[in-house]
């Protein structure tokens, strides 16, 4: 692991809005590119609340080989 960063959203919002903008927010922490949701991430998603961004998701690219979230705690 290079950098990890944790962050925690108590909106109201729907599941879906806090997911993008935790993750937005994790990548502007770590200083990266925010990255395109592939059909392999969605799918990964929905089923296991985690997931891994490759190169092939960022324009800009990424300096390690994965991005991974993960969902630690819903209401």
């Amino acid at each position: 692991m290079i950098k990890d960063t944790t962050v925690c959203d108590d909106s109201t919002d729907t599941r879906t809005h806090k997911i993008m903008r935790g993750t937005e927010e994790a990548c502007h922490r770590l200083d990266t590119g925010i990255p395109i949701w592939l059909d392999v991430n969605i799918r990964e998603f929905k089923r296991f609340a985690r997931t891994r961004f490759t190169k092939d998701s960022f324009v800009e690219g990424l300096d390690a080989d994965y991005l991974e979230i993960e969902v630690i705690e819903e209401d």
